[in-house]
């Protein structure tokens, strides 16, 4: 008799086979990407095939995310997941009193208490939100370019550790955006997240309790990521020493903290311990035929009674559509380049938090040239890599101008010698105008934020903007895709291929999270799950990130900017929810969707040079050769009031750089200092003597233009009496 062990997660899927001494014959780890039943059913073929795994004489136990509803077709007996983990820790592990299992979207820890017969068990866990989890810190490597290879050997000892909001993952994408702006190096960055999701597990989860020697560490990113590791040790380490903990006589700190070989698999252990210790007749195998006929009728029968069709009724409806906005979506595709001499040129930038682009146009606005690029996590290596190739196209053309825009534009605007920082709601509506002058809102989707700016005779009346939460834009799109393995390229047609999608929560990211992971636990798969993101996100764009209630005051033409309105269906989407609100609703995607904040910038230079006849651009072999170092540390935090913000000193070497030897982190001639990461004017300043310097000189601009209501109180209370 064999004895199957099954955890069926929400990104992986895993198996331990017994034989009856309770030895370990097989096992396996493997990511599902939302097929759930279908990972399963291959791995029963495989079991059946090399093992000999029978119906009727051989027994399953399940546990997982999906174990219930998959369980009933195979016949197996359900576990519950921290029972499953708790059963595999006490009989391996008998001297184990505190465990963190870190999954995919889900932690728990577990302490231990007592000996023997009156040993108890505390769970608590985590589901709700994926912050702290695996997704969590490989959603932010994607966003920083880094393979799972390089992620996985990244160390946490050692490096700068700056603050990331551990308890909510939303928050977290957002500081790491915030990091990013700064420069920080992404060795930091990630250092930064271990110790989040560490912090998370002993602030939160633990709930008070003190974790004792021995510590178990379970889980993929327990046991895959080297730095994770290192932030347990040293916080534990720190622990027991702050609270007194006694530890085991002759051992050390780290010899406390096990990391076992099979941490991926106690769950799955766990349904097989439970299965030998129980009568032979519970979870009798009963075949794959149930769970074959679930895969290939029984989840579309009842995805027809829960979900909605997919994102198009006909066929006829898609094509039709498809003939209207492909040339629009794709237009930067068959753009053909420009043929004629280029002698002068203006540069916008456009510093994104998830890409960066840069456009060339000349005196008569004609774009010459674009460039669109992901970022690599650091927006002065962004901006090396957009000169390099702006320089490779223009060749010694004479640059009139630089406009820049974007999360990077105030670390930038100095050390590129940008002569105007643009911010990007009014880039965007100077773009939008550009093309379309009868435009009355212009909808900007882009990586982390959400723009809805309504104009009336050409002029802003109103904005919208969202940056905190990422459900409506495209990164929280893309990061779902990613985590399928469907690259960005390819999600629209998967998302049309779906004929029916379910119903998703419109609203918080996190709960939108916990929506999807229940929709796999259904049968939902991963094209159906993207068409319907598809279709939420414009009720999370223009209701709960814009707060629009009445569609009337939006206007009749719309514009679709931002480069999450490359995505065809995304498109669809919108046109569908817009026409819906506005019946005679004209939507139209921008003919540079993506680069749209570059050409406002660039647009906005063009302004300011034909006003002043000069710029202030420093020059590409300048900004190729550009040397600079990061620093955070104890002397760069700001003590102008009790909030202490741990500021970022950015010193970037450029001609004419005064220094700054007085400093605590002293800087030599020739070098620029730019502080970021504070939370208010105050912060830009380092010491009393640079706060007296910028006091004298706001002093100067006062006498120099003084304000009228200043003027007014001088003359009239100076009133001079002629005797």
């Amino acid at each position: 008799m064999l004895i199957l062990g099954l955890d069926v997660g929400s990104t992986t899927c895993k198996y331990i086979l017994l034989n009856e001494e309770g030895r370990i014959i097989d096992k396996a780890y493997e990511r599902h990407n939302t097929r759930q039943a279908e990972k399963v059913h291959e791995f029963l073929e495989r079991l059946e095939k090399e093992h000999g795994f029978k119906a009727g004489r051989d027994r399953v136990y399940i546990t997982g995310s999906g174990g219930g509803t998959i369980g009933e077709f195979i016949g197996a007996r359900f576990v519950q997941e921290v029972v499953a983990v708790a059963t595999a820790v006490e009989k391996l592990h008998p001297e184990v009193r505190f465990v963190s299992e870190i999954g995919g979207e889900d932690m728990k820890t577990i302490f231990f208490n007592g000996e023997g017969d009156k040993k108890t068990r505390q769970v608590f866990m985590q589901s709700a939100c994926a912050g702290g989890t695996g997704s969590f810190i490989e959603k932010a490597a994607r966003k920083l370019g880094i393979p799972p290879e390089e992620l996985s050997r990244m160390g946490y000892a050692g490096y700068q550790i700056h603050k990331v909001s551990s308890k909510c993952g939303i928050f977290a994408e957002a500081d790491v955006n915030t990091l990013v702006k700064a420069g920080v190096p992404k060795e930091e960055i990630i250092a930064s997240l271990f110790e989040a999701v560490v912090y998370q597990n002993l602030a939160v989860l633990t709930k008070g309790n003190t974790p004792r020697p021995y510590v178990l560490l379970l889980g993929g990113p327990n046991l895959f990521f080297r730095g994770l590791q290192e932030a347990w040790r040293h916080h534990l380490k720190k622990l027991w020493e702050e609270r007194n903990v006694p530890l085991p006589e002759g051992k050390e700190p780290e010899e406390l903290i096990i990391v076992p070989e099979n941490a991926l698999y106690y769950a799955a252990l766990g349904c097989a311990f439970t299965a030998l210790a129980e009568p032979k007749e519970n979870g009798l195998y009963k075949g794959k035929d149930k769970l074959r006929w679930w895969i290939e009728e029984g989840q579309h029968e009842q995805k027809k009674k829960e979900g909605r069709k997919g994102l198009w009724k006909t066929k006829e409806e898609l094509e039709s559509f498809r003939k209207i906005y492909e040339p629009q979506v794709f237009a930067y595709r068959n753009r053909k380049p420009y043929e004629g001499e280029i002698k002068e040129v203006v540069i916008g930038c456009d510093f994104g938090s998830t890409t960066a682009k840069a456009v060339c146009i000349n005196r008569n606005k004609e774009i010459l040239f674009s460039v669109y690029t992901l970022s690599k996590g650091n927006p002065i290596e962004d901006a090396k890599y957009l000169f390099r190739k702006i320089k490779e196209r223009i060749g010694d053309a004479k640059v009139l101008g630089l406009g820049v825009t974007g999360y990077g534009k105030d670390l930038l605007k100095d050390i590129l010698g940008a002569d105007v920082a643009i911010v990007e709601t009014v880039a965007h509506a100077t773009a939008g105008l550009h093309f379309f002058p009868d435009a009355d809102c212009i909808c900007d989707v882009g990586g982390v934020d959400v723009k809805i700016i309504l104009i009336r005779n050409r002029a802003v009346v109103d904005f919208r903007l969202n940056s905190q939460c990422s459900s409506g834009n495209g990164a929280f799109l893309q990061g779902v895709a990613e985590r399928f393995g469907i690259p960005l390229e390819e999600i629209a047609e998967r998302a049309f291929k779906a004929q029916a999608m379910p119903e998703l929560t419109m609203g918080c990211g996190v709960f939108l999270q916990s929506d999807i992971v229940n929709q796999q636990r259904k049968g939902w798969n991963a094209d159906e799950i993207l068409a319907a993101l598809c279709w939420v996100l414009p009720q999370n764009v223009w209701i709960y990130a814009g707060n629009i209630t009445n569609f009337q005051n939006v206007g009749r033409k719309i514009i679709l900017q931002g480069g999450t309105h490359r995505n065809l269906a995304v498109v669809k989407a919108q046109v569908d929810f817009l026409r819906s609100k506005i019946p005679n609703a004209e939507v139209v995607v921008h003919p540079y969707s993506g680069e749209a904040g570059a050409i406002g910038a660039a647009l906005i230079a063009l302004e300011n040079y034909e006003r002043t006849g000069e710029t202030s651009f420093r020059g590409f072999e300048t900004i190729e050769n550009l040397e600079y170092k990061t620093t955070t540390s104890e002397d760069t935090v700001c003590k102008w009031c009790p909030v202490e913000c741990k500021r970022t000193f950015i010193d970037v070497k450029l001609p004419g750089g005064k220094g700054r030897p007085w400093s605590k982190v002293p800087l030599p001639e020739g070098w620029v200092r730019i502080i970021v990461n504070n939370a208010c004017p105050k912060g830009l300043v380092e010491d009393k003597n640079e706060l007296k310097v910028v006091k004298e000189e706001m002093e100067k601009m006062k006498e120099k233009f003084p304000s009228v209501a200043q003027f007014v109180q001088r003359e009239a209370f100076n009133t001079r009496v002629e005797v």
